[in-house]
């Protein structure tokens, strides 16, 4: 019965998820750039989930994930949980929540910020990866940004003291619905990183999020393995023992 509850809360938060990101507004569509995503990278979901702690969840939420089951797949102590994930007085084995009130949320944006638990699954990584490259500087935006992929977001510009400030280098000709199209961008204030160092961040913040939409793969992946492994030895033996019964018909 409890199994059934949480793939049920499971798939009602996926259908959450979805319909939330879909508010935000909708892609440009296009092409997008691979994340490269690798959740085999414990180094890179470390520095995921701090990036994910410091930057997201002030205003986002994962509420389907509990600190003390993060830790144990990111190889973390207790200790190192507390003292780099945990800067509330929430314990470890609470769920990563936050302290914003929806109402507040839906007020200051004009939506309230989705939770993202399963929004890998339901925007996939690529499509992540590409949203946090592609903000710019737009001074008609209450927040001062926007982004090519998702047009008019309500989310702000969080990285921008790591990554800086860019303005879009727009194309001669226009789109097919008459909207100007951005070829590039220009920096107008640095940032703290590298371009190369920032991607990373964004790579990093993408597979953390990629990793808590299905905390399994990595066992399942092992598990899929084995399995193959076990019918192929399984298939070796059959054929051995077919051409064994069979030797004398031939």
């Amino acid at each position: 019965m409890r199994g059934k509850v949480a793939r049920v809360a499971a798939a009602a938060a996926a259908v959450a998820a979805l319909v939330a990101s879909i508010a935000f507004g909708a892609s440009e569509g296009g092409e997008l750039a691979s994340a490269n995503a690798n959740i085999n990278n414990t180094a890179s979901l470390q520095r995921g989930a701090k990036y994910f702690v410091n930057y997201c969840l002030g205003c986002h939420s994962a509420q389907y994930v509990r600190y003390n089951k993060l830790a144990e797949g990111l190889k973390l102590t207790e200790d190192q949980l507390v003292q780099n994930l945990i800067f509330t007085d929430q314990q470890p084995f609470e769920t990563m929540t936050n302290a914003m009130p929806r109402e507040d949320a839906e007020r200051w944006f004009g939506i309230t910020p989705p939770d993202l638990s399963l929004i890998s699954r339901a925007r996939g990584q690529d499509y992540i990866y590409n949203f946090l490259q592609g903000f710019y500087f737009d001074p008609s935006k209450p927040t001062g940004a926007n982004n090519v992929v998702l047009p008019n977001t309500a989310m702000p510009h969080v990285l921008w003291e790591l990554q800086g400030i860019r303005r879009p280098i727009f194309e001669e000709s226009e789109g097919e619905d008459g909207a100007p199209v951005i070829s590039g961008f220009e920096t107008v204030v640095p940032g703290l990183l590298t371009e190369e160092e920032f991607d990373q961040v964004a790579r990093d913040i993408v597979n953390f999020l990629g990793y808590i939409g299905e905390p399994m793969q990595l066992e399942r992946r092992s598990l899929g393995i084995r399995v193959i492994g076990f019918l192929l030895v399984f298939l070796l033996l059959a054929w051995m023992l077919k051409r064994e019964i069979w030797k004398d018909v031939h």
